[in-house]
């Protein structure tokens, strides 16, 4: 079982090392707030958490076997991402995508992080390739003779308070780097790089099958 958890871990690594649209948003959410960029992982991880049940239970076999169920996520996923990177870079032509300052008054919806959350939440739901990825993944790491149900459901567990931390390093980082994060015009281009990132996730999701 320790062999199996340390590989488990080490696939783990790799696979939160490999950018995707979660990663994205996280770095995009933790340049307006430290706390926004956390509860994003939050709501990332949730995510991963849920699709881990479902593949436990087998339901993501079934958007596995159904093209246009998967299609339909797709699409939906897609214009999640393609939202999320528009409405960056039109809060950064606005000038409305502030930073964190220390003392300053923050506007409501990032002072409450639910938002960030929701944002994180729906990122990682609306990815139909997350689903089919635990249904593949976890499965390879249920140790022999162990029930498979509740292997399944730890594993899943793990999953998402390892990335939990792993992301909460990149918080953690973009919050160290606020003097230089701060100056408007390097916050200005990483606003518009994080945003034109997740218009083109969104599009190659779109044109992918």
């Amino acid at each position: 079982m320790l062999t199996t958890l340390i590989a488990f871990l080490g696939a783990c690594t790799l696979i939160a090392a490999s950018p995707g649209p979660g990663t994205m948003l996280i770095i995009r959410k933790s340049l307006q707030s430290r706390r926004a960029g956390f509860m994003t992982v939050l709501g990332n991880e949730t995510g991963v958490f849920v699709w881990g049940l479902a593949a436990a239970c087998g339901l993501t076999a079934l958007l596995a076997a159904s093209q246009v169920a998967y299609d339909v996520m797709r699409i939906v996923g897609a214009v999640v991402l393609v939202t999320f990177g528009v409405r960056t870079l039109l809060e950064v032509r606005r000038g409305t995508g502030k930073t964190e300052v220390p003392g300053a008054r923050q506007p409501e919806e990032e002072r409450s992080g639910w938002s960030a959350y929701r944002a994180g939440l729906v990122c990682n739901l609306a990815n139909p390739k997350a689903a089919v990825f635990a249904m593949s993944f976890l499965p390879q790491f249920v140790p022999d003779g162990v029930p498979h149900l509740p292997a399944m459901v730890t594993l899943a567990a793990i999953w998402a308070v390892f990335e939990v931390g792993y992301y909460g390093m990149y918080v953690w980082f973009v919050g160290r780097m606020r003097a230089i994060i701060s100056r408007e015009r390097v916050r200005r281009r990483l606003e518009l790089a994080s945003g034109g990132v997740l218009v083109a996730l969104g599009v190659r999701m779109a044109v992918e099958g």
